[in-house]
């Protein structure tokens, strides 16, 4: 027993080697990665494929790619176009890596392969977008200014093993001190604009009004003429009538015209001593 004992040591140590070995030897490389084996800091083989490889136990290590599409968001920068107008360029990139190998080599690592992504496409975009107006570019020719960037930067980070699929600008913007200048001169052309509208606004309500006073006193005088002529056939026919009615009845008349008189003459507190006999009692008798 005591033989056995000490005979298992040393094969308990042995299963326990062999199994650090292969735990050490097997790795699995995902569906969405690429990978590649590096021995003592060097790019021993690769890039390798989804499944379950083996390596060489404490010599050699793996390192892992993402093999899906990626997307960078740079930083608005600002750009000249060719009319001399300051913009601010927001951009985003949809990239992959292309080729594991070559990508570990060169930049080794996605944040420097973005920083290297922000210089060649902020400069292309910088030389494909100083070709164009500031109006071409926010309008019509968008589309093939990004297909001409999307493809040189492309062949620009092919040594890198980097593969860009698509630049797209998010937003374009005029730096603070532009958009200040720009609304103060659209505020003064519609204040401008607001003064030419109420001055012709004035103007034909003077006209309006000046219509209608006219209208009014052609109104008024026409009016007038007619009531005075009215008024007038209105007389005469009044005095046609009592002359008829007078010249009928010439007592009548008489009759009437004191009646007037005496009206005209005891009104209010007027007082007229007279004697008896007075004509012109002559119908208060």
């Amino acid at each position: 027993m005591s033989l056995l004992k000490k005979g298992s040591a040393p094969l308990a140590i042995l299963i326990i080697v062999a199994v650090l070995g292969i735990a050490q030897s097997a790795y699995i490389v995902k569906q969405t990665e690429k990978a590649i084996v590096l021995q003592l800091g060097k790019p021993k083989s690769g890039p390798l494929g989804p499944g379950l490889h083996f390596k060489l136990p404490f010599i050699q290590n793996v390192i892992y790619f993402d093999s899906r599409l990626l997307e960078y968001d740079a930083r608005p920068a600002e750009i000249l176009t060719k009319d001399k107008k300051n913009m601010v360029v927001d951009n985003y990139s949809k990239w992959r890596i292309a080729d594991p190998l070559q990508f570990y080599r060169t930049v080794r690592s996605i944040p420097r392969a973005q920083a290297r992504l922000d210089d060649i496409i902020y400069a292309e975009l910088r030389v494909a977008l100083g070709r164009y107006t500031l109006i071409e570019i926010i309008s019509s020719d968008r589309t093939a200014i990004m297909e001409e960037v999307t493809q040189t930067s492309n062949n620009l980070l092919k040594p890198y093993g980097i593969e860009v699929t698509d630049v797209r600008i998010k937003r374009t913007d005029l730096p603070p001190e532009n958009a200040r200048a720009i609304y103060g001169r659209m505020r003064a052309e519609r204040e401008r604009m607001a003064r030419q509208y109420r001055s012709e606004g004035n103007e034909a309500a003077a006209r309006i009004t000046a219509a209608a006073d006219k209208e009014k006193t052609i109104t008024l005088a026409d009016a007038s003429l007619k009531a005075e002529i009215m008024h007038g056939e209105g007389d005469a026919m009044a005095t046609k009538i009592y002359a008829d009615s007078f010249g009928k009845d010439p007592r009548f008349f008489e009759f009437m015209k004191s009646l007037e008189a005496y009206e005209k003459g005891f009104k209010g507190d007027t007082r007229i001593i007279l004697s008896q006999d007075n004509p012109f009692l002559k119908y208060m008798k």
